[in-house]
Parts: C-alpha cells; sequence; structure tokens
C-alpha cells in the first residue's frame, strides 16, 4: 500500500491550494479516506473523511473552506483548501481506513500559509 501526498505549499492568508493523494496498492473504491494534520506543537487532528460512496464529514474549523473529493479512476483523494488561514499552516497527511483504524498514512505534504 502506498499513499503519496502532493499540492502542499506557501500561501498567503485567503489564498487556495489543493492537496492530492496517489493511492496504490489495495482496492481503492473499498475504503474510506480521510485528511489529517499535525501543527507543530500539537496534536494531529482530523479535518476531513469521505466514504466509499463519497459522503463528506468535516471538522468544524474547516467546514465551507475545505472540499474533500476522490476520484474512482485515477485511485486519487483530494482536499481543496480555500480561504487559507494562518491556523491551517501544518503538516497534512492522508490515510485510509478499512473501518476501526486509520491503517496506512502517507508521508505528509506542508501547508504553509502567511
Amino acid at each position: 500500500v502506498q499513499l503519496v501526498e502532493s499540492g502542499g505549499g506557501s500561501v498567503q492568508a485567503g489564498g487556495s491550494l489543493r492537496l492530492s493523494c496517489a493511492a496504490s496498492g489495495y482496492t481503492y473504491s473499498s475504503y474510506c479516506m480521510g485528511w489529517f494534520r499535525q501543527a507543530p506543537g500539537k496534536e494531529r487532528e482530523g479535518v476531513a473523511t469521505i466514504s466509499r460512496d463519497g459522503t463528506s464529514v468535516y471538522a468544524t474549523s474547516v467546514t465551507g473552506r475545505f472540499t474533500i473529493s476522490r476520484d474512482y479512476a485515477k485511485n486519487t483523494l483530494y482536499l481543496q483548501l480555500n480561504s487559507l488561514k494562518t491556523e491551517d499552516t501544518a503538516m497534512y497527511y492522508c490515510a485510509k481506513t478499512p473501518g476501526s483504524w486509520w491503517d496506512y498514512w502517507g508521508q505528509g505534504t506542508q501547508v504553509t500559509v502567511s
């Protein structure tokens, strides 16, 4: 199993980014996926999750600004980040879950908002 994130970068507050997570080595469509983030000195927190049928759930702090989506043809998970704030600065990770725990994680992509 491999999860490879990309798309991070440095942006000004109010800007946008789109993160991608390329999945391989398993049946992508059979698993729920999620995005998490961890800022320096803080615990990792869930940002958004998406089910096998595309149902999404968001953390309160990002609702209305971030959008999670998945492309089954490309085996890729996305996170659109709009109206970015300085407090969104963190390393962002994607992960997959068989249901009860997050069993595989990507290496992360850094988002810095100034």
